[in-house]
Order: C-alpha cells, then structure tokens, then sequence
C-alpha cells in the first residue's frame, strides 16, 4: 500500500496494521544515526519513505530504488551530474571566491563565416568555426530562435561571447554587429574597428554586451586578435 496519500483519523476509528505501515511509517520522516543505521532497520524501504541521518544532518527520500539525499543550503555540496536550469547564485556568498578546473563549453562546427550568422548564447558563449571564411559577416547575437537576448539581460546585466573564425588566403572580418536583429556599433579596442582580417589564421572575436537601458539599450565593447 505505499504512496497511500493522506489520512486524517476521528475519534473512534480503529487504527489498523495496514494504517501504520502506510500512512503513518512510510510517510513519516524517520530518524536515525547513520546511513547504516537506516539500511539496517529498512532493509525493504518503500518508494517514497523519508529519513534523516544525524550524522551529517542530512534529509533522505527513496526513489525506489536508492537513497537520494536533498540538496542543503548550508555546508560544503557535491552535486554530481546535476543540471542547474536558469540558477540564481546570491553574490554576497561568492565574492572573493576561488574557482578552480572551471570547463567551458565550445560550439564548434565546420561552417564558413560569411553573410549574417545568427550566434545563439543558449547553445554556448563561445563558438569556433573551422571552415575558411568566404566574405564578411555581420554577428547577430541573441538568445535563439525564439529566444531574445535583451528577455535573457536585466538592466546593468552583461554577457561577453567569443567568436573565433578560421581564415583562409584570403581574409574577411566582422563588417556589422547586431543584438536580436537590430544594429548595434560597437566600441573597439584600440578605438578603431577592424577593417580587414587575417589571412591563413584563426580571427577571434570578443564582444562584452552591457544592457544599459530596459528599451532595450547596449554598450558593447569589442575586440579582435589574430592567432596564427
């Protein structure tokens, strides 16, 4: 009879064997010294029991076929193989933090620079395009598809991508820059935009995109270096 639900007794009810081991032992949280301890008393859990070790002041729940622990707010945590959707991580607990082994993810794709290439932060900040560039491109930065950059930044929010292309004998460059399809001018290292690429290179690009007003507005700051 596990997963039950909820029972609420009246005075006068008979409470039954199958009662306790449903409503009231597989949904109350039990408590225990160890994880051994708990694997010793509930050598047959049942799916959806609770119990909290006290060793490590950690909540548990069964899922069927393991323990799962709860993940806790405070102490040291190990998430492993855990996907973290749209997180919110409070800067008051990481300024001044290390970190360290930080993976970052590359689009890589065997695609010629050229024409309008639509960069999409929600398949990675960083893209590399391995096949000579054929002309000039215009970047056009947003969210995805259906998805636009200016819903994914707050005001005083920022993003910084990286666009490295692949040139061949002869060079093309970056000629126009766009957020969600609107024209955006970008202000260059150096104080000059390039007007020419580097041939039988690897061109990188790095733009940092700043929201600056709701409507939307951007100040991006731009650079572009040659890596031969």
């Amino acid at each position: 009879m596990a997963g039950a639900g909820f029972k609420t007794w009246v005075n006068g009810d008979v409470l039954t064997a199958p009662d306790v081991n449903t409503y009231l032992m597989e949904q109350a949280v039990m408590v225990f010294a160890d994880g051994t301890a708990r694997d010793t008393a509930l050598s047959s859990p049942a799916e959806g029991m609770h119990a909290f070790t006290k060793d490590n002041d950690t909540l548990w729940y069964y899922d069927g076929a393991a323990w799962d622990a709860y993940a806790t707010l405070t102490g040291t945590e190990t998430l492993t193989n855990k996907t973290l959707t749209s997180p919110t991580i409070n800067t008051a607990t990481v300024n001044n933090s290390i970190v360290q082994g930080l993976e970052e993810s590359w689009n890589v794709a065997a695609t010629a620079a050229t024409g309008t290439v639509n960069f999409d932060t929600l398949t990675s900040t960083a893209w590399l395009y391995t096949n000579d560039a054929t002309g000039n491109w215009t970047l056009n930065v947003r969210g995805d598809g259906s998805t636009t950059l200016a819903s994914l930044l707050d005001t005083g929010d920022s993003i910084t991508v990286v666009f490295a292309v692949t040139q061949g004998g002869t060079a093309y460059y970056n000629s126009a820059f766009e957020v969600d399809g609107s024209s955006v001018t970008p202000e260059w290292q150096g104080g000059s935009a390039p007007s020419a690429g580097n041939a039988s290179s690897v061109d990188v690009y790095v733009y940092t995109i700043i929201k600056t007003a709701a409507t939307p507005t951007y100040t991006v700051l731009a650079s572009q270096t040659q890596f031969a």
